[in-house]
């Protein structure tokens, strides 16, 4: 080693740095950031009293003769799916996916589970993961010092995945407030302390890897993703900022060994602090309704649209009975902003317009051929009952008799009969073109158009027959559009937007 610092010496002289070094001197000079903030101990030591331990039993009902049951299920994305495997292959003789001579297995009255929460209110009040609470029979909170305290649901919400519980303290506790997630940077650090594997409060620590991270769980997807470690029986449970205040609720991991690596999700405190507000005030979630479909703005569209760069939510049906419709919003508007905030995507305008109160008078700016216009929409309540129409079946068998029709946009059009409407399902009350038929190798293929769709809309201009689709499309091209914009309607009245090419 005696050799090596001479020669370090001598390469840095030639980088201008004239003092020599040594081996000790360099790691004296590492930046503290490389070892982890100095603080991370002092913070655990002050918030961990206020993390908590949940645990549920949850009674199984016999679904077979002579006292066999079938085997319970686990909620989706639950973390204690190999305590579930542990006690049936160990304690039972068995295996979940299995049973015994007969074909069947004898389970307990009773499953158990275990998870983690935190407590935001010296009166008790703990906030946990929604996925650990589900269809439990009896909750109770286990605190740091051991002590087990029985708890019962305010109110859960399973978007969001966010539950509020109330145990009937003996004791004053501590209680930790949620900080603003908003200002969470890159690389910033963080701490997760929960019950992984059902160990009981632990303390891990790393960086923010992202923010507003959409891993299609749900509408309204805006998770924190953080390299702290997170493993099964960390939902539920906080993650604190070095301030020591609640920036996230930890919920789920991506890992393919069921152990951390590294990549964790948690709801953002910005969101969690409006859902337990709500919880704790109505015993339920109350979310805004604008009563818009929404789609994508692609680049086509865009173009289609004269709106650069791409962005928003194009508005591709209009509910009769919802606010946006009295407000004066149309299919085919893009909505920029609401209520002074930024639209860039359909998953922002969701999540904005969930999280807005109902009954608010908001102003909403969209584009309308090309153009900024705004519009007052009060908002109404979105019911988590409303069920969502599904698209008609079309059929594939060949008509009877064969309509007469036109090509263009490599589809196959014809005026609306009265037999066709009878073969593909179509309402009275949808008008327009009806595709018959598609090009295989056509742009219209590719964006998914099929027999039995109606074309309403050509560059935002209601067509009645073939004739007016192939005048339109002519036009476009004169013009030098390299793409036209179809509004399109499938059997039952359901609209969305297409951009094709004219190339």
């Amino acid at each position: 080693m005696t050799g090596a610092r001479p020669a370090l010496s001598r390469r840095l002289r030639l980088m201008g740095i004239a003092i020599p070094l040594t081996v000790a001197s360099l790691l004296a000079a590492a930046p503290a950031s490389a070892r982890g903030p100095d603080g991370i101990a002092d913070i655990a030591e002050k918030v961990i009293d206020s993390v908590v331990n949940i645990s549920t039993s949850q009674s199984v009902e016999a679904k077979g003769g002579g006292g066999r049951e079938a085997v319970p299920q686990l909620p989706p994305g639950s973390p204690f799916e190999e305590f579930f495997d542990d006690f049936f292959k160990n304690r039972r003789g068995g295996s979940p996916k299995g049973g015994d001579k007969s074909g069947e297995m004898q389970v307990p009255r009773k499953t158990n589970s275990l998870g983690s929460g935190f407590i935001i209110d010296a009166a008790g009040v703990v906030v946990t993961n929604n996925h650990v609470i589900a269809d439990a029979d009896e909750i109770n909170v286990i605190m740091n010092d051991g002590t087990k305290i029985k708890a019962e649901l305010v109110g859960g919400d399973k978007k969001p995945d966010i539950a509020v519980l109330q145990s009937n303290a003996v004791k004053p506790v501590n209680a930790v407030k949620f900080g603003d997630s908003d200002k969470l940077r890159l690389g910033e650090w963080v701490i997760a302390i929960g019950n992984p594997f059902g160990l009981g409060g632990t303390v891990t620590a790393g960086i923010v890897s992202a923010r507003n991270r959409d891993i299609s769980q749900g509408p309204y997807d805006n998770y924190i993703q953080t390299d702290a470690s997170i493993n099964r029986g960390n939902s539920g449970g906080p993650l604190f900022n070095l301030e020591g205040e609640v920036v996230g609720v930890n919920t789920l991991i991506i890992s393919p060994t069921g152990g951390s690596i590294g990549l964790g999700f948690a709801v953002p405190s910005k969101t969690v602090a409006g859902v337990v507000d709500q919880l704790r005030q109505f015993g339920e979630l109350r979310r805004g309704w604008l009563g818009v479909r929404i789609q994508q703005v692609t680049d086509e569209i865009a173009e289609s649209l004269n709106i650069k760069p791409a962005r928003g939510a194009l508005v591709a049906g209009v509910d009769d009975k919802g606010p946006a419709k009295p407000a004066g919003i149309e299919p085919g508007d893009v909505v920029v902003k609401f209520d002074g905030k930024d639209v860039k995507d359909p998953k922002d305008l969701s999540r904005v317009v969930a999280d807005t109160a109902v009954g608010k008078e908001v102003e909403v700016v969209i584009i309308r051929k090309g153009k900024e216009e705004s519009r007052k929409v009060t908002l109404g309540r979105l019911e988590d009952n409303e069920k969502v129409q599904q698209a008609a079946a079309k059929s594939k068998e060949d008509p009877a008799e064969k309509p007469v029709t036109q090509k263009a946009l490599g589809l196959d059009l014809a005026a609306l009969s009265k037999d066709l409407r009878t073969k593909y399902k179509i309402k009275e009350s949808v008008k327009g073109v009806i595709v018959t038929g598609v090009d295989g190798n056509s742009d219209a293929a590719e964006k998914r158009l099929s027999a039995g769709d109606v074309i309403v809309e050509v560059a935002q201009e209601a067509v009645a027959n073939a004739a007016d689709i192939k005048k339109r499309v002519d036009q476009l091209k004169k013009d030098g559009k390299k793409s036209v914009l179809l509004l399109v309607s499938n059997g039952e009245g359901e609209l969305r937007f297409v951009a094709l090419s004219v190339q």
